[in-house]
């Protein structure tokens, strides 16, 4: 089947779809919007702040303690991984095969600690991609496309500048704090909630831009540090 066949069956398809109707994966929205929603206006002030503080320190000064960053990171993924696996394979208590794969996966990232680093600067890369996907308005239902495109750069970039990657994930993973912790402090606290919630829901590349904003701002400023720094060893 050529190329000229399959766009053909593509015009057809959508001529045949209804004047509104909506595919399934349009309907349903590929990005969880609303998962991010209600985790930003689940926080209270003292939890936003906290956010906040923890995101500036990590854009800011991610390049000293990234192998705090590294551990922390991948404790929670092995978390994550015991309590999805206890689900699907056990079920029960979820907490003490979390607990297990949180330490194992902890201990790991010790000795891998390059490795683990270069993952996290391709996971990055990914999230990146996937951002300026959505944010330029593609289709969502191939927002894999682009989010592997990033994985793809963020991990070559990563695993020939090893630099690069810690300042890639931490400003990110700062950034990505940064943002939750102001968006809730104003969603509750300065009038202006309507106007945030629309702005999240409406305007596709709002929350891209505030996560890039910082993003790269943290890995300009953390690129200087790093130079005019002589005893920072990776």
């Amino acid at each position: 089947m050529d190329c000229v066949t399959i766009l053909a069956r593509t015009v057809e398809t959508t001529n045949h779809t209804a004047p509104g109707a909506e595919t399934p994966a349009a309907a349903e929205g590929f990005v969880p919007i609303n998962f991010i929603w209600e985790q930003i206006i689940a926080l209270n002030l003292v939890e936003a702040l906290t956010f906040v503080c923890f995101g500036v320190v990590c854009v800011l000064y991610g390049w000293r303690v990234f192998k705090i960053l590294v551990t922390i990171s991948f404790a929670l993924i092995g978390l994550l991984v015991g309590v999805w696996t206890n689900r699907l394979l056990i079920g029960g208590n979820e907490i003490w095969l979390g607990i297990i794969c949180m330490v194992l996966f902890a201990a790991f990232s010790i000795p891998l600690m390059r490795w683990g680093v270069s993952a996290l600067g391709a996971a990055a890369g990914g999230i990146l991609g996937g951002g300026v996907w959505y944010a330029v308005g593609l289709p969502e239902q191939y927002i894999l496309a682009g989010a592997l495109v990033g994985v793809v750069g963020g991990g070559m970039i990563s695993f020939i500048i090893f630099k690069a990657a810690v300042m890639l994930f931490t400003s990110l993973s700062g950034s990505g704090l940064i943002v939750v912790g102001i968006l809730a402090i104003i969603y509750q606290r300065l009038g202006a909630a309507e106007r945030v919630e629309e702005m999240v829901f409406t305007q596709k590349w709002f929350l891209p831009v505030l996560l890039l904003a910082p993003t790269a701002a943290g890995i300009i400023l953390q690129n200087y540090f790093v130079k005019g720094s002589k005893d920072w060893n990776i």
